[in-house]
C-alpha cells in the first residue's frame, strides 16, 4: 500500500490490517476488524483485537498473532509504527501527514463533508411532535421537535430517503372538547351563559377563535342556555359525563354548525401549530389525518386482518386484540360494543399504513407512552409484519426553568408557556441546540438563563463563536479564499493541530453513528468538543503570521473546522453567524 486510499483514518487502517491478515493466513477467513480509538493517545491512532479473536481459530497465543500481523503490515507512508500491547491488541499510530490529509477534503467537500451512504436504498419515515391540535405547542412539545428535525437530517446525512410526517389527531374527544370549548366561549359573547367547565380548555386562545368565529358567522350558532344544559349530569360530581354530554347536546342542537366549529377549531390550532413549526425550522412532509383513516376504510381494514389472522375475540360485545400474546400486559379493546373504534384500532391502522408506505417508520414519543409499544409492534406482528421495522425514540419531557423556578405546564387549564414564546425570548438557535444536546431519553431541565446567556458556560454560544472567530480570521486576512484546499499543509506539526486534524477526522464517524444510534445529541457533544478543541488553539497560536506558508497552513485548518461547524450545526438546524 504505497499511498493513502482514503481519508477515513479507521478505514485505512482497517484495511492494512486486513492485508496483513491475508499475507499471512491466506487461505484463513478472517473475522470482521474491529478498531478502537485508545483512551491514552500514547496508545496510538487506533487499537484492534482482531489477534484475540482468531487464537481460537489458530490455536495460537493472542501475542504471537498480534506479531506475526503487525510484522506483516504492508509498507506505507503514512503509518508511522504499529506495537503489540497487553493480552495481544495491535496499536497502530499514523503520521502526522495522513492526518493533514482531512483538511483539503474537508474543504474540498465543503458542505457535503460528513455525509455518506450508509442507508442509500432506505426509505425512513419519521413521525413527531403530533400533538393534539387543541392548543399552542408549549415547551414540552418543542423537544419532540427538535429532536425529530435533528434526527430527521442526521439520517438523511446518512444517505437515508428520509419523509418527514405529523400525524394530525383530528378525530377523537380532545378535538371535540376543544370545539365545545370553542362553542361555549362564542356563547358568552353572544350574551348566553353557560357555565363553562372547568375540565374543558380554558386558555386564551380559545377565547380568540371563538371571537374569530363570531365575527365571522355571527349569532349563527347561538342557541338558548337553557336548552344547553337542561338535564346534564353534575359538573361537580360527574365533570367527565357532564363534558361528554355538552359535546352530545352540541352535536343535536347545531347539527352540521357542530362539525362547522369543529373545522374552525382544528383549522385554527392547525395553522397555528405549523406557523409555530415552520418558525421554528421544523417543516413537515406530510400531515397524515386520522379521520382519513376511518374515512378510507384503513381502521376496518387493519381489524379485519387482525380477525383473519385469529387474533380478536369478542368479549362483553366488543372486539378486543389478543396483546398479551405479544408481550403486552393485558388484551386491548379495538372496538368498543357500540361499535365506536377506539383510539389503539386507529393507530394500528396508522402503522400499518406507515410500512405499507416505507422500509422503515421511527415514532417519536413521549417517554409516557413507553407501554404503549409492546401493544403496538403486537398490532404489526399479527398482521405478519417484521417488528424490526418500527422503531420508536423516546423523548422525556423538558422542564422550563424561569429564575431557578418551574414553570407548570397543562394545556386545558392554559397555564403553560408556549413554544412560540421560549423561541422569542431565548432564541431558535439556543432552544434547538438545548433540546438535543441530552439523549432523548434523558430527563431534561431547560436552563432559561443560561440560554440566553453569552458566556462559554452556553454551549450554543461557545460553538457559534468558534465559528465567527475563523470568519474574523478571514475578514483580516487578504489572501485567496479558494487556494485554501491546495495549501502546503506540512507546517502544521503542534499538540492543537494534530488534536484539531484527529477531531475534523471524526466527523463522518460522528454522523454515521448519530444516524444508527437515533443520536443527534451526540452531533452536538461533538461540535462542543471541536469548538473547545479550536478556542485551544486559537488562544494558543498565532493564525496570521508573517510566514505566508504557515499563515495558510494555518488557516486552512481553521477554514476547516469552520466548515464542520457549520455542517454539523446545520443537522441540528442552528444557524452558523459569522459575527457575534
Amino acid at each position: 500500500m504505497s499511498q493513502a486510499r482514503t481519508t477515513d483514518a479507521r478505514t485505512f487502517c482497517a484495511e492494512l490490517i486486513e492485508a496483513a491478515l491475508h499475507a499471512a493466513w491466506p487461505e484463513t477467513a478472517p473475522p470482521a476488524v474491529q478498531l478502537d480509538r485508545p483512551k491514552d493517545p500514547r496508545h496510538g491512532d487506533y487499537a484492534c483485537n482482531v489477534a484475540l479473536q482468531l487464537a481460537r481459530t489458530l490455536k495460537r497465543s493472542p501475542r504471537e498473532i498480534a506479531t506475526t500481523i503487525k510484522d506483516a503490515l504492508p509498507a506505507s507512508p503514512y503509518l508511522e509504527k504499529a506495537e503489540v500491547a497487553g493480552a495481544g491488541f495491535i496499536n497502530l499510530f499514523l503520521k502526522r501527514e495522513f492526518k493533514q490529509l482531512i483538511v483539503s477534503e474537508v474543504l474540498e467537500s465543503a458542505d457535503a463533508f460528513g455525509r455518506h451512504q450508509s442507508g442509500a436504498g432506505k426509505r425512513v419515515q419519521v413521525e413527531f411532535v403530533s400533538a393534539n391540535p387543541t392548543g399552542p405547542l408549549h415547551v414540552g412539545h418543542g423537544r419532540g421537535a427538535a429532536f425529530g428535525a435533528s434526527l430527521a437530517n442526521v439520517l438523511d446525512a446518512a444517505g437515508f430517503e428520509v419523509a418527514r410526517e405529523y400525524y394530525v389527531n383530528d378525530a377523537g374527544r380532545q378535538m371535540d372538547i376543544l370545539a365545545v370549548s370553542t362553542w361555549l366561549r362564542y356563547l358568552e359573547i353572544a350574551a348566553e351563559r353557560v357555565p363553562f367547565p372547568p375540565n374543558a380548555y380554558q386558555g386564551d386562545y380559545v377565547r380568540a377563535m371563538a371571537q374569530a368565529l363570531f365575527d365571522a358567522k355571527g349569532a349563527r350558532y347561538a342557541r338558548p342556555a337553557g336548552e344547553i344544559v337542561k338535564d346534564l349530569p353534575s359538573v361537580i360530581d360527574e365533570p367527565e359525563a357532564h363534558l361528554d354530554a355538552l359535546i352530545a347536546r352540541a352535536r343535536f342542537l347545531l347539527g352540521e354548525g357542530y362539525d362547522e366549529i369543529h373545522a374552525h377549531a382544528l383549522n385554527e390550532q392547525l395553522a397555528d401549530c405549523r406557523d409555530d413549526l415552520t418558525e421554528f425550522g421544523v417543516v413537515f412532509d406530510n400531515w397524515f389525518s386520522e379521520r382519513s383513516l376511518y374515512d378510507s376504510g384503513a381502521v376496518e381494514r387493519a381489524v379485519a386482518k387482525l380477525t383473519e389472522a385469529g387474533h380478536l375475540y369478542e368479549k362483553d360485545g366488543a372486539k378486543w386484540f389478543a396483546s398479551t400474546a405479544f408481550g403486552d400486559e393485558k388484551d386491548r379493546v379495538v372496538q368498543r360494543e357500540n361499535g365506536q373504534y377506539t383510539y389503539f384500532a386507529s393507530d394500528i391502522a396508522y402503522h400499518l399504513n406507515k410500512l405499507e408506505r416505507y422500509d422503515v417508520a421511527i415514532d417519536v414519543w413521549g417517554a409516557d407512552h413507553h407501554g404503549y409499544i409492546p401493544r403496538v409492534r403486537g398490532a404489526l406482528a399479527a398482521m405478519g409484519l417484521s417488528t424490526d421495522r418500527l422503531s420508536v425514540a423516546l423523548v422525556q419531557f423538558a422542564v422550563l426553568y424561569r429564575n431557578g423556578e418551574k414553570v407548570s405546564m397543562s394545556t386545558r387549564a392554559g397555564e403553560f408557556v408556549t413554544l412560540r414564546e421560549l423561541r422569542f425570548e431565548v432564541g431558535n438557535d439556543a432552544a434547538r441546540f438545548f433540546y438535543v444536546m441530552r439523549k432523548s431519553d434523558q430527563h431534561l431541565d431547560f436552563d432559561l438563563d443560561l440560554a440566553k446567556s453569552q458566556t462559554n458556560e452556553n454551549p450554543v454560544y461557545y460553538i457559534q463563536y468558534a465559528h465567527a472567530r475563523v470568519c474574523s480570521l478571514h475578514e483580516q486576512w487578504d489572501g485567496d479564499a479558494g487556494a485554501l484546499a491546495k495549501a502546503d499543509l506540512s507546517p502544521l506539526a503542534s499538540e492543537h493541530e494534530l488534536a484539531l486534524m484527529e477531531k475534523l477526522a471524526a466527523y463522518p464517524e460522528t454522523v454515521e453513528n448519530a444516524a444508527r444510534d437515533y443520536a443527534p445529541h451526540a452531533i452536538a457533544f461533538y461540535l462542543k468538543d471541536l469548538a473547545g478543541d479550536f478556542h485551544s488553539y486559537y488562544n494558543a497560536t498565532r493564525i496570521l503570521v508573517a510566514e505566508e506558508n504557515v499563515t495558510a497552513a494555518r488557516l486552512a485548518l481553521a477554514t476547516a473546522v469552520r466548515q464542520v461547524l457549520r455542517n454539523g450545526l446545520a443537522l441540528l438546524g442552528v444557524s452558523a453567524p459569522e459575527r457575534m
